[in-house]
């Protein structure tokens, strides 16, 4: 099950996404840095779930 996709019907999907190494930068300072490239978790709400989020 490793880097696949799980959806619960009628909840969401959640997936796996990789980001690449970008150029951050402390807004106090201004001082640049670099963040390294990393794997994050995303989740997507099904259409269900939207509707009884926003009708309440």
């Amino acid at each position: 099950m490793a880097g696949e996709d799980v959806n619960i019907v009628g909840f969401g999907k959640f997936c796996l996404r990789d980001k690449k190494e970008r150029v951050g930068r402390n807004p106090k300072t201004g001082q640049e840095f670099k963040i390294t490239s990393r794997r994050v978790l995303t989740f997507k709400p099904s259409k269900n779930l939207k509707e009884i989020v926003n009708n309440k």
